[in-house]
């Protein structure tokens, strides 16, 4: 095994070769290259445009520090480096390596005698005759019968390319052909490595991205509330669907919040907006009800508090919100709202209906001063606590959504099956299990207007059982 200077003479150069050349530079492969936000994809779109017009097998390799968003620096002869296999792509037929010997996403480790370390640390491609002995040993210790992993052991030209953002190696292109072509040269270098820059952009932004996602995803998987759940005088299920893309959170928020003497809080609200603001808003105000109940604060003196809390708060300012408490022991549910639409109530063998809170001013104006509506429950009955999401619409007014949804609460009970026998004839009772009031709940958060507008929707649904 020998290794060529960066200035050593290039292969002869024939017509096929510039083909190649100018095909990988400029295929189709190559021009999908950061069409899309992933970084798997955009690995695969750079091992698609080397194999196989180009090279017998390519790989992606991207420093674990990298993608974790530390620091790229590099010593000039580290002892070690820690690479992912992003993207391979490798045999006669161009197969994608997914499993085996060759696992997609596995963290291998360089030492700084191998080709890759050493690329990443110069910051200069590495052009072998053969593939390096680490990597020669660990494919021949796999003991695989592969034919594709025993092509890669007789490679006879071998290159790799570090990957470069900024100055500093985030990763590295490793290409390898076999006896039946010609040795990689001059010409081919320089083309791997102005594909080494174009991918370098792509996945900078791919890895971006999915930092963003993976943190907004961490923040809504913390804050959502278990999808079932059982509490002291009745169930309760919800459902949420965001506005923004892949399920990314934004301002709508909901929780149930246990009380003294086996009483139960239930919040629905809605920070405006739909981007970080949005949810950091959302953050701050669903911590602080969190926060009032465990100090079992009155619904009436929540919302007051929320209030002063929006108005010292960046971007909380005309939240809405609306809370109901339910005690199952005296038969009673409290409801207070901010400028949240207003809840729906159906008890047995009854339609229905609002209950009746006014409009009310929103959070963060320093004026909240609503009444709370107590209504009696002795029997049980389902409660209703929705974002505007589910009723607002662009050609009719926020009420006739609102008469809809109701409908909607009362089709779904009149339903068939268990569900639909819950219900009954007029006067019987409405007792529903867990999975027929999530069942339901999902019915209605799947229903909004045929032309509503684009925002979060959320649905809150009690099953209220007094003692």
């Amino acid at each position: 095994m020998s290794t060529a200077a960066p200035g050593a003479a290039p292969a002869v150069r024939d017509e096929p070769a510039a083909r190649r050349r100018r095909q990988l530079a400029g295929g189709p492969a190559a021009d999908m290259i950061g069409s899309e936000l992933d970084l798997h994809v955009t690995g695969n779109r750079v091992v698609h445009a080397l194999t196989p017009g180009f090279c017998d097998a390519a790989s992606v390799y991207l420093l674990e520090r990298w993608l974790v968003d530390e620091s790229t620096g590099s010593a000039a002869d580290p002892p070690q480096v820690e690479a992912r296999r992003l993207a391979l792509r490798m045999g006669a037929e161009a197969a994608e390596g997914r499993d085996g010997v060759l696992p997609i996403d596995e963290v291998l480790v360089f030492p700084r005698r191998t080709p890759y370390a050493r690329a990443l640390a110069t910051g200069h491609a590495q052009l072998l005759d053969a593939v390096d002995t680490h990597t020669f040993d660990r494919l021949a210790a796999s003991g695989d019968d592969d034919g594709r992993v025993q092509d890669l052991l007789r490679t006879a030209s071998f290159l790799v390319v570090p990957i470069r953002l900024q100055g500093a190696a985030i990763g590295f292109i490793a290409c390898t052909r076999g006896p039946h072509a010609p040795s990689f040269g001059l010409e081919d270098m320089a083309a791997v490595e102005s594909l080494a820059s174009r991918a370098a952009v792509a996945l900078d932004n791919a890895r971006r991205y999915e930092h963003e996602r993976r943190t907004a995803l961490a923040i809504r998987n913390s804050l959502l509330p278990d999808t079932h759940r059982t509490v002291e005088g009745g169930l309760v299920a919800h459902g949420y669907r965001p506005a923004g893309r892949n399920d990314i959170i934004g301002g709508d928020w909901f929780d149930v919040l246990p009380r003294p003497d086996g009483r139960i809080g239930l919040i629905v609200g809605d920070a405006m907006g739909h981007g970080p603001e949005a949810a950091v808003a959302m953050i701050q105000l669903r911590t602080a009800a969190r926060t009032l109940a465990a100090l079992d604060t009155g619904p009436r003196d929540m919302l007051q508090r929320l209030d002063a809390l929006a108005a010292d708060t960046p971007d909380a300012s005309f939240a809405t919100c609306v809370y109901a408490e339910w005690d199952p022991v005296r038969h009673l549910c409290t409801l207070v709202g901010a400028g949240h639409p207003p809840p729906l109530i159906r008890g047995p063998g009854g339609a229905a209906r609002q209950v009746p809170l006014g409009a009310g001013l929103p959070l963060g104006l320093s004026a909240w001063n609503g009444e709370a509506v107590v209504i009696e429950v002795h029997r049980p009955t389902l409660l209703l606590l929705y974002s505007d999401g589910l009723v607002e619409s662009r050609r009719s007014d926020i009420d006739a959504g609102i008469a809809r949804l109701a409908r909607a609460l009362d089709s779904g009970l009149a339903g068939g099956g268990k569900r639909g026998a819950a219900s009954g004839p007029e006067g019987s009772e409405v007792d529903l299990d867990q999975d027929e009031l999530q069942s339901l709940c999902d019915d209605l958060l799947g229903n909004p207007p045929a032309d509503a507008t684009t925002d979060d929707r959320t649905v809150l649904l009690a099953a209220l059982r007094p003692a």
